[in-house]
C-alpha cells in the first residue's frame, strides 16, 4: 500500500507541475504578460509583434501541456483507453523532461554564477526564470512522472498477466 500511495503522490506532483506550466501558457495566450520576460526576450517580442499568432501558438501549447499533465492521472486511475500506449508516451516524455529541465537548470545556473560567459551577454530575466522557475518545473514534472512509471510497472505487468 505504501508503494501505491507514493506512486499516486508522484503522478499528482507531475500533474501539478505540468498544469502550472499549462496555466502560464494559457495566461500568456489570453494576453497576460506577467513573467513572460522570464521565458526570454524572444517571447516578449513575439507577443508584441504578432499577438494573434502568439496567442494561438501559446493556446495550443497550453492544451498540449494540459493533456500531458492530465493523461498520466487518467491512466493511473484506469479512466482512459489504451493505457499501454499512454504509458509508452510517458516513458518518452518523462526522461525528456528530466534531461531538458535538468540540463537547462545547470547551464542557466552556470551562466548566472559566471562559470559560463556567453558571447554577447545574456538576458538576465530569462536566465533567472530558466534557472529557478521554468526548467526546475520541467525537471520536477519529469522526475515525478518517471517515479510514477517505475512504481507502477509491477501493477501494469500483473494486470496484463491476469488478462
Amino acid at each position: 500500500m505504501h508503494r501505491e500511495s507514493v506512486a499516486r503522490a508522484a503522478v499528482g506532483i507531475a500533474c501539478a507541475a505540468g498544469l502550472l506550466h499549462a496555466a502560464s501558457s494559457l495566461y500568456w495566450a489570453l494576453g497576460g504578460s506577467w513573467l513572460l520576460d522570464t521565458v526570454g526576450e524572444w517571447a516578449v517580442e513575439l507577443v508584441e509583434e504578432s499577438p494573434l499568432e502568439a496567442g494561438l501558438l501559446l493556446g495550443v501549447i497550453a492544451l498540449a501541456k494540459t493533456a500531458a499533465a492530465v493523461i498520466p492521472v487518467l491512466v493511473d486511475r484506469g479512466r482512459i483507453p489504451w493505457p499501454r500506449f499512454w504509458r509508452g508516451l510517458c516513458w518518452i516524455g518523462g526522461p525528456v523532461l528530466v534531461l531538458y529541465g535538468g540540463l537547462n537548470v545547470v547551464v542557466s545556473v552556470a551562466v548566472l554564477s559566471g562559470l559560463i560567459t556567453p558571447d554577447g551577454g545574456y538576458d538576465m530575466a530569462a536566465m533567472v526564470g530558466h534557472a529557478f522557475l521554468w526548467d526546475p518545473l520541467f525537471l520536477i514534472w519529469g522526475a515525478a512522472l518517471v517515479t510514477w512509471l517505475r512504481l507502477t510497472a509491477d501493477r501494469r505487468l500483473s494486470a496484463e498477466e491476469s488478462s
